[in-house]
């Protein structure tokens, strides 16, 4: 005699096979319309979902045959084979809406991070792409990483600072993969300086650079601190794009102790990290201040700090800030860069705050 199945079972069958459906006609739908848009712009990644069905909690970024994303916790515990089952299906439904092979699809976990916990490996399939955006060129790492290696989200501010860096000295601070140095570069920049506590990032900006042209020099902080007020001809020479392996919060300290200055300055930090490689935790809520204000004190007169951030809850108005800024730096000026930075995948959806300080 048959064994009956389980109503919830059935229940639950019959729920995900709607909420697949669902999925795939919107994914349809936003991929006719982005897809358009991309092709016209050379945007080789971008995001194609972001819970635009609520019942649905997944982000999911396009890169050229391939789906990186993520699931959102649920405000409610769910049994986790049942999410696996869920996860399928809609791994599924991906993957006939779009016509790719569900093998490259890479969907997460994602939970509200602390510290460098969205930066640590999870993988090692390393399904890796070298996908166009601007004209540029920027390895991925789909599989690996909670993100991976590029921020979309980030694609205008990024070609802002390279229409702004021609003739620049730039310092690009918690630099990631590097992308916005490599716009610099693209941009005219004279130099590059990146700076990053993680060995393995500053290799991939390494690989990011030399994808479009460029070379980069893995540099020791020491010997940047030593070389006095920079740059001077012989390291423009032998090093105009510097990978520094060094905590942002103390080459800070010891570049204002060397007096050392640039003309442009990308300040794009996490909201908050507690590494035990870090002299000292940050909160970005609590320190972006701070932070702000170290960054203006090594910029030349009349030069840039590009700010980004998506630390919630972020208190940073621009009148305020410029109002506090202004006892210690007359004159500077903090503008709220909005929908500049805002691309035609992310309207209508959270974005970072972006602000651009002069001095």
């Amino acid at each position: 005699m048959a064994q009956d199945i389980p109503a919830n079972f059935v229940n639950e069958a019959g729920k995900t096979a709607e909420q697949a459906r669902m999925l795939a006609n919107r994914l349809r739908k936003r991929f006719r319309h982005l897809g358009k848009w991309a092709r016209r712009t050379g945007a080789g990644a971008f995001r194609l979902y972001d819970r635009d069905i609520p019942e649905i909690p997944l982000a999911l970024d396009w890169y050229g045959s391939a789906l990186s994303g993520a699931l959102y916790k649920r405000p409610y515990e769910k049994d986790q084979a049942a999410e696996e089952r869920w996860l399928d299906a809609m791994k599924a439904a991906a993957a006939q809406a779009l016509g790719i092979d569900p093998r490259g699809i890479f969907l997460k976990y994602r939970e509200r991070q602390r510290g460098l916990a969205q930066y640590e490996k999870i993988g090692g399939r390393r399904f890796v792409k070298d996908v166009p955006e601007g004209g540029l060129v920027f390895r991925v790492n789909l599989s690996d990483y909670l993100d991976t290696g590029l921020f979309l989200d980030r694609r205008l501010m990024r070609a802002l600072v390279r229409s702004d860096a021609a003739g620049r000295r730039v310092l690009n601070l918690f630099c990631y993969t590097g992308s916005f140095s490599v716009y610099a570069a693209a941009g005219g920049a004279v130099s590059t300086d990146s700076v990053d506590l993680s060995n393995t990032y500053l290799e991939w900006a390494g690989e990011n650079f030399a994808l479009n042209g460029f070379q980069a020099k893995m540099t020791r902080a020491e010997d940047v601190f030593r070389s006095g007020p920079w740059p001077g001809p012989d390291t423009l020479q032998t090093a105009p794009h510097r990978l520094i392996h060094a905590d942002a919060l103390a080459f800070l300290r010891r570049a204002a102790e060397a007096r050392l200055r640039w003309d442009l300055i990308v300040l794009d930090p996490p909201a908050f990290s507690n590494s035990k490689k870090m002299t000292a935790d940050l909160d970005l809520r609590r320190d972006h201040e701070r932070l702000i204000a170290q960054c203006l004190a090594l910029l030349s007169p009349g030069s840039k700090l590009w700010f980004s951030a998506n630390a919630r809850q972020l208190k940073a108005r621009p009148a305020e800030l410029q109002a506090t800024l202004a006892a210690d730096f007359p004159g500077v000026t903090v503008s709220d860069l909005g929908d500049k930075t805002v691309d035609e995948d992310f309207r209508g959806r959270k974005t970072p705050l972006s602000l651009l300080i002069s001095n």
